[in-house]
């Protein structure tokens, strides 16, 4: 498969990927840079690690930023947002009110207009529960954070994400992917996406297939109810269920084994 690097798309898409390559950013994080064709601000979308000058590399690159938004907590995505905000003077946006500067949280369902650059906010929590994806309805194109990943699928990242949560979010990324809202997905790792309901409709797939799998695990381990308090018990699954997965993505693994664990022990 081959590296991403990020690169312009659309008519106001821009991908910087910063330095931060890993088993769980994949090439990077995409710092995208969205702007209204000849307008003079831009919109920053998960500004990203303080990695290797990628802060710096922002602050040269970008002139007029109208307005900092972060998709989710997760350092990798808002570490740099308030020095970024502060260097631009404009505030800094996102769902938890502690990653915001100089602004209100974010709300489901807002629209957002920054010198003609439309976005409406769409709360789709899961990953963890602040994960949020912006429309970008003149390009019916989905900023999806980490809820969807260029390649593979994301971690639920327990106890932080919830996966009765992450269902619904999927379904109403669906949603808007049936309706012909959304055709692309951007990522906040990995490419760009150009199948945006065959990408949602896999991921359900995948997810409700992996807990089948999960709950095939648990009878072979004679457990009728995961126990919350059973600190042994997702490593077991994990060593069942992941047994094609090299072992190095097994701790990653065991976090959404445990949402799903607890998500089957409140049904």
């Amino acid at each position: 498969m081959s590296e991403w690097h990020g690169g312009t798309f659309g008519e106001r898409g821009r991908c910087l990927l910063a330095p931060n390559p890993g088993l769980m950013t994949l090439d990077g994080t995409n710092t995208w840079v969205l702007r209204e064709p000849g307008a003079r601000k831009s919109v920053v979308v998960d500004p990203g690690p303080v990695e290797e000058g990628h802060l710096d590399l922002l602050d040269e690159q970008l002139e007029d930023v109208g307005l900092v938004l972060v998709t989710h907590h997760h350092f990798d995505h808002s570490e740099t947002a308030e020095e970024l905000g502060r260097r631009k003077g404009c505030p800094v946006r996102a769902w938890r009110p502690a990653y915001a500067f100089d602004a209100d949280p974010l709300t489901n369902g807002e629209a957002i207009d920054v010198d003609g650059l439309r976005l409406e906010v769409v709360f789709t929590p899961g990953h963890t529960d602040d994960s949020i994806s912006l429309l970008l309805p003149d390009e019916k194109v989905l900023l999806t954070g980490d809820m969807v990943l260029g390649r593979g699928t994301t971690v639920i990242a327990w106890p932080d994400g919830d996966l009765g949560a992450y269902f619904e979010s999927i379904e109403r990324m669906r949603e808007l992917a049936a309706s012909g809202a959304v055709e692309v997905l951007w990522p906040a790792h990995g490419p760009v996406l150009d199948d945006a309901l065959g990408t949602l409709d896999y991921y359900l797939v995948h997810r409700r297939q992996r807990l089948g799998q999960v709950e095939h695990a648990l009878t072979a381990l004679g457990v009728a109810r995961p126990d919350p308090d059973d600190e042994e018990l997702p490593r077991k699954v994990v060593e069942i269920v992941y047994q094609d997965v090299d072992e190095s993505l097994w701790g990653a693994a065991e976090w959404s084994v445990r949402a799903q664990l607890a998500y089957l022990g409140s049904r």
